[in-house]
């Protein structure tokens, strides 16, 4: 053959790849998902060059329309409004503020989320203050800054009658429930519940304290619920047991609390259909929310009672799709079983919700190469440590970025101080610059709360060998 008229191809590692059912149709092989070159314009490329891999990435604008969407939502349907911020899903200070700034109160379940909510400028009267421990010494603090305070069992309310009295105030109170909607699994290690005649005792005892006063009402039915009959239910019964705990005591309930649960887009392990098909639009939870409350309000105004405020504590639908995580291939490994796996610099230590979805994972470009079914593996010394079980994906070489998400919700709060420093998290403003939220760890960071006793202040003998 002329050799100016051969084309020379690049060479390709051969490779074996067992059938598996599901692998292969008429169609031919699934092909990996579309690339993620640029995050709001800012290529991919460039956040690794200038703050590293891996590397935390929100999108200000994302997030400012999702907030702003689920408050039109329900704004447009219910005429009295609160929405509160889950701090336990996202509590990095910029972020917080975003949702400040768009209207959003403080929900917080312990001393340091209060104090966080405090310390970026949030009034007490705009503090929604859940969880069920809460020490004297938060609960003074808390009266005395008028928070909405969440009652969670019987000794909480015996320690804050205490609060209050020392303070000489009236306190106005919320208890929470717990009950059956007969469409989620009930979280009945929360609050009080409604079936046994617990949730009536509590409030009959608040009645009769000269220093409590029950002015509302607090569930929470479950986590990343797409059922929208769990929410119907959960305000048909929340709405009887106003009426009757106001029957039963000279109570009036000013506001319902529906706590949170609605789901993001991302795809929930075990769940068949894509998210893209079973999770509910901010719309059709608004619309199943607030036509069955004003339903069962319909007669308070005749009984010269307004109908309470609505307050929503919505986290995930919120946060989730606004922030990603760019990690880049260290490895790639060869499994026993035939199939091939990639070591990532990401791990679980902060990706945490890889155990409850089958996260999203795209390369910034297209790549040469047969995609096949993939294990991801994060840099963790441990077994556990999967950002993916099996995933279609090309040939990846080292230093290689992908791209995964949504990972808004619970990573940046549940993250791990584990064999590798966290990263830095930056967020690409509305203005399309990019600002760092929350700087990357190292030694000084992780040591800075450590104390090192005298007689230990040497870290080998003398006498110590030093051959092996």
């Amino acid at each position: 053959m002329n050799n100016e008229n051969r084309r020379e191809k690049k060479w390709q590692r051969p490779t074996l790849t067992p059938h598996r059912a599901g692998g292969l149709n008429k169609f031919g092989a699934n092909r990996y998902e579309s690339v993620r070159d640029a995050i709001d314009g800012v290529p991919v490329t460039e956040l690794v060059k200038e703050y590293g891999s891996p590397l935390f990435v929100f999108s200000e604008r994302r997030l400012r329309e999702n907030v702003r969407r689920v408050k039109r939502a329900f704004s447009a349907r219910y005429p009295n409004v609160i929405q509160g911020w889950s701090y336990k899903t996202n509590y990095i200070g910029a972020v917080c503020n975003i949702l400040h700034q768009e209207g959003a109160w403080a929900e917080v379940v312990s001393d340091f989320e209060y104090e966080k909510a405090r310390s970026l400028g949030v009034p007490g009267e705009f503090i929604l203050f859940n969880g069920p421990n809460k020490n004297r010494k938060i609960l003074t603090r808390a009266v005395d800054e008028g928070a909405k305070l969440h009652i969670d069992h019987l000794d909480e309310l015996a320690l804050l009658e205490e609060v209050a009295r020392e303070a000489g105030k009236v306190v106005p109170v919320t208890i929470r429930l717990n009950f059956d909607t007969g469409y989620t699994e009930a979280w009945s290690r929360f609050g009080f519940n409604i079936e046994s005649g617990q949730a009536m005792e509590a409030a009959q005892r608040i009645s009769q304290s000269e220093h409590l006063k029950l002015t509302g009402l607090h569930s929470h039915v479950g986590t990343f619920v797409t059922e929208l009959r769990a929410y119907t239910s959960q305000v048909r019964i929340m709405c009887a047991f106003m009426e009757s705990v106001e029957e039963a005591t000279d109570c009036l309930i000013e506001y319902i609390d529906i706590g949170g649960g609605f789901a993001s887009h991302n795809a929930l392990q075990g769940v068949y259909l894509p998210p893209e098909e079973i999770v509910p639009s901010a719309e059709q939870y608004a619309e199943a929310i607030c036509d069955t409350l004003l339903e069962a309000t319909n007669q308070r105004e005749a009984q010269g009672k307004n109908r309470p405020t609505l307050v929503l504590e919505s986290g995930r639908a919120l946060v989730d799709d606004a922030e990603e995580l760019i990690t880049s291939v260290v490895a790639n490994k060869r499994l026993p079983d035939g199939r091939r796996s990639v070591v990532v610099d990401a791990g679980i230590n902060l990706l945490f919700t890889a155990f409850w979805y089958n996260h999203s994972l795209k390369p910034t470009r297209y790549l040469d190469g047969v995609p096949e079914e993939t294990v991801v593996y994060g840099p963790m010394c441990m077994n556990i440590d999967v950002i993916r079980q099996s995933i279609m994906l090309p040939p990846l070489p080292t230093g290689e970025p992908l791209v995964i998400g949504p990972v808004g919700a619970y990573n940046n709060t549940q993250w791990m101080q584990f064999i590798e420093y966290r990263p830095n998290v930056v967020m690409v403003n509305e203005h399309g610059g990019v600002d760092v939220l929350r700087a990357a760890e190292n030694l000084e960071v992780m040591t800075q709360q450590e104390r090192m006793p005298e007689h230990l202040s040497q870290p080998f003998p003398n006498s110590l060998p030093n051959t092996l």
